[in-house]
């Protein structure tokens, strides 16, 4: 019997000094985990909680590939931000046990329709449309070992610097949030973390080049071209 359709690749990231690509899973993504973030956009960072959220596999823009400005949106943001691979996973995973599940981590930018999520939120409707459309998620060379857990976490935008931070001043830490998400889900091999972003969020117009930077992870850097027609 012939397939009813060819089903998509399967989406593979490229690995620091290995042939092989890291498999991708399912996307995971955490607002509010920076007070200073949490403050530009206008929360309290002593009573804000953690906000999750996904992305889907087409989201991701990898090995420096340009990315789309895309329709339906006057205002997109960018977001730098730690992203940590999962070799394993389960459910209710211990703090102390967390560290054990990271196969690796990269550098990775949150892209945003910020409008439509002001709308969403307003409105109390989903982030989707802001968060999750396609090339909403460009993604460095992924390293493996053990994620950073300090060092600055920078993005700049024409040369020009615009977030600057250091992990260390993430609200939870690594360990923390694979602990916290996985008693939401039963976490996997292959799944990825976007960790969340410091202060500097701003628009991003079509010419646009990025250059992120967190720790001594390999740089990510993209050009922002025009919406396709």
């Amino acid at each position: 019997m012939e397939p009813i359709f060819t089903p998509p690749p399967l989406r593979l990231l490229p690995i620091e000094n290995i042939s092989d690509g890291f498999p991708v899973g399912r996307i995971f993504c955490v607002g509010r985990n920076y007070s200073d973030h949490v403050k530009e956009m206008g929360g309290n960072p002593d009573t804000a909680q953690p906000v999750f959220f996904m992305k889907p596999p087409t989201a991701l823009v990898s090995r420096g590939g340009d990315v789309a400005y895309p329709p339906r949106t006057q205002d997109l943001h960018h977001e730098v931000e730690l992203v940590v691979a999962l070799k394993s996973g389960g459910r209710n995973i211990p703090v102390s046990q967390a560290a054990s599940h990271v196969y690796g981590s990269a550098v990775g930018v949150d892209l945003t329709r910020r409008d439509l999520q002001a709308e969403a939120k307003k409105a109390g409707a989903p982030w989707d449309a802001a968060k999750a459309f396609d090339g909403s998620a460009p993604i460095g060379t992924i390293r493996s070992g053990p994620a950073p857990s300090q060092g600055k976490i920078t993005l700049a935008v024409n040369g020009e610097t615009r977030q600057s931070g250091d992990l260390k001043d993430m609200t939870r830490d690594i360990p923390a949030l694979i602990a916290e998400l996985s008693g939401l889900f039963a976490l996997q091999a292959g799944d990825l973390i976007f960790t969340g972003t410091p202060a500097g969020v701003s628009a991003l117009e079509p010419g646009d080049v990025v250059a992120a930077r967190v720790a001594d992870l390999p740089e990510l850097k993209f050009k922002v071209t025009e919406t396709p027609r």
